[in-house]
């Protein structure tokens, strides 16, 4: 069941899906709510506009044929009103014509129906990842990473101050949180490939020290992990 708009929990993954076909949304609703997301379901393209420039998301999954608006002009709306949150276009109209045009109009990617459930996963999955990479304000658990000013929120209300070299470390680790990072690509990623070995285990000893031990996890053997705080 799709939850009612504003109602989400700040740290939830947020998607909008504009599909009109109710069988269709129903399924893409049920699928993603279980994939952790927050989803809003708009059945119309006005309905649909209304919560893409009313509502802050991760990802919007839009179909070309819909009632009021269609989903390209309905893209384009957003996009001319500065809306650049990732979108995925699901529809039925698969000619090679079509998807440019879908392309053109703003999307970043193009799925055509019927469509195998794990590959529009993967390439949600994808959209969120490039919408975090690009993201100034990352969730860490109950707090926030704001990477602009270079603090991290606590849910108290206060905020600690990072260094430029912590901030890109806790960064890297936010983006992808469920990922295991290994010393050698954290090295690579935040720390332009120095080589000594102890710079990463350096840098998590500064971030406990600030935020709590929790804040990143050890996988032994392997390397480091977004904890909470």
């Amino acid at each position: 069941m799709a939850r009612i708009p504003g109602t989400s929990e700040p740290h939830s993954r947020r998607l909008l899906l504009v599909e009109d076909e109710r069988d269709v949304g129903n399924m893409l609703v049920d699928l993603f709510t279980d994939e952790g997301y927050a989803v809003d379901l708009a059945r119309e393209g006005q309905q649909g506009l209304h919560l893409g420039l009313s509502r802050g998301y991760d990802v919007m999954i839009i179909d070309r044929g819909l009632p009021v608006v269609d989903g390209l002009d309905l893209l384009r709306r957003l996009r001319s009103r500065a809306v650049t949150v990732p979108v995925l276009v699901l529809t039925a109209f698969g000619t090679v014509a079509d998807r440019v045009t879908g392309l053109d109009a703003g999307a970043e990617d193009y799925l055509v129906k019927p469509f195998e459930i794990d590959e529009l996963l993967a390439r949600v999955r994808a959209l969120h990842r490039r919408n975090l990479d690009q993201a100034g304000l990352l969730p860490l658990g109950a707090g926030w990473l704001d990477s602009e000013s270079h603090v991290v929120r606590l849910p108290s209300g206060d905020q600690v101050t990072l260094s430029g070299q912590e901030c890109r470390l806790l960064h890297a680790l936010a983006v992808r949180p469920r990922q295991v990072h290994t010393r050698a690509s954290l090295r690579q990623r935040v720390f332009d490939g120095a080589r000594a070995e102890s710079i990463v285990d350096t840098y998590v000893y500064y971030l406990r020290n600030k935020l709590g031990p929790d804040v990143v996890r050890t996988v032994r053997g392997v390397g480091y992990r977004l904890g909470g705080l």
